[in-house]
């Protein structure tokens, strides 16, 4: 299962580090220690807490709005059909949908709890993941 520092989920939610360490702290968002005694999000309970913002309003964000229109995000939902699939993204407060094939689901690996980019052009999305830094 993919996990995430406190950092990172901070950048995917839109917020600043202190602020997850808050919720964590407040129990609004669930972390657990890892090896190094560093606090880690697990990838489920961030796309879950992802999608609890964006519906509460609380995880304010500017817009992302370069030439290319990148959405960091993390995926919050696969329908997997026998050829197509749709792909749920939450980017901070903008949940965007993408409809692919089942192959390039399974070929980026996306499910719940994974960090993707969601990169709009006219009426496509175009989904990407980054490389694993370990």
């Amino acid at each position: 299962m993919r996990e995430y520092s406190i950092g990172r989920a901070a950048r995917l939610l839109g917020v600043s580090a202190d602020t997850v360490r808050r919720w964590a702290d407040a129990g609004r968002l669930a972390t657990r220690r890892d090896d190094a005694g560093r606090r880690v999000v697990a990838g489920p309970d961030l796309a879950a807490f992802a999608v609890e913002l964006a519906q509460d309003g609380d995880g304010e964000r500017a817009p992302y709005t370069s030439a290319r229109n990148a959405f960091p995000g993390i995926v919050t939902a696969v329908q997997l059909g026998d050829v197509a699939a749709q792909v749920e993204i939450q980017a901070g407060r903008h949940r965007l949908v993408s409809l692919m094939t089942r192959e390039a689901v399974e070929e980026l690996g996306l499910e719940v709890g994974v960090e993707a980019t969601a990169r709009v052009k006219a009426t496509s999305v175009h989904v990407d993941r980054p490389v694993d830094p370990r």
